[in-house]
């Protein structure tokens, strides 16, 4: 038997109620701090930003697809790498699920990547995925947006990453999100940023998991990798 309490079926329930009340703070919190996300200050967008995209050359406005508002993920592809990061692989597979109805709710989600287009197509069409991806190769904006870092920045041993100094000697790309707004007048906006386990919130598996008995299970420094693998690199994957 596993090494747990084991108690009466009342027991259990006088448990769960008090857990229930921390549960409830924990959801005021969690409005009251999505609040205070939506209560941000902007940040106009002023270079004008374009991508490689399956359609052609695109901008930044032309990525909102028709609506207000454009969630961006920064997956973890640079030029120098030879497969898409697992991580982001992993979250990559929650995205189409949430993008049938993210689109009719004025939001578009897209990832960007430095690799190039046909790299990123390639990889796409490997995991089956749909939602739009477009290359930023040759351009600033994984720069601007401080999820790339230039050979300068690395060999100085720390790149500014997640609103602070961090160290960082060999990663080229890391992973984040930011969101952007467009107004009637098309002008567009940096609303916000996360990264490193900000991104979690993408995350529908570790949701589930965090119900079960066993957790997030994972090793030391809860690296995710010691168990997550690309979806068709399983050992049951076909």
């Amino acid at each position: 038997m596993a090494d747990h309490d084991v108690v009466s079926e009342q027991d259990w329930l006088s448990a769960r109620r008090a857990l229930l009340e921390r549960e409830k703070a924990l959801t005021r919190l969690q409005e009251q701090v999505t609040a205070e996300r939506r209560a941000l200050p902007w940040v106009k967008v002023e270079k004008a930003y374009t991508f490689d995209t399956p359609e052609g050359r695109k901008t930044l406005a032309e990525l909102f697809d028709g609506r207000s508002q454009l969630v961006v993920y920064h997956f973890m592809y640079g030029p120098q790498m030879k497969t898409g990061c697992v991580g982001c692989s992993f979250l990559a597979d929650h995205v189409d699920g949430a993008n049938q109805h993210l689109k009719h709710h004025d939001v578009t989600l897209i990832a960007v990547s430095r690799a190039p287009l046909q790299t990123l197509q390639a990889y796409k069409k490997r995991m089956g995925w749909k939602f739009p991806w477009v290359s930023s190769e040759g351009g600033d904006f994984n720069y601007d947006f401080h999820v790339s870092f230039t050979k300068d920045e690395l060999a100085k041993g720390a790149v500014f990453y997640n609103f602070e100094m961090t160290k960082n000697e060999t990663m080229e790309d890391l992973h984040g999100t930011s969101v952007f707004f467009k107004d009637g007048d098309g002008g567009i906006y940096h609303t916000y940023s996360a990264y490193a386990r900000g991104d979690e919130r993408g995350l529908g598996t570790y949701m589930w998991l965090d119900i079960t008995p066993k957790g997030r299970d994972e090793g030391a420094g809860g690296n995710l990798t010691d168990w997550v693998r690309r979806h068709d690199e399983y050992e049951d994957a076909k």
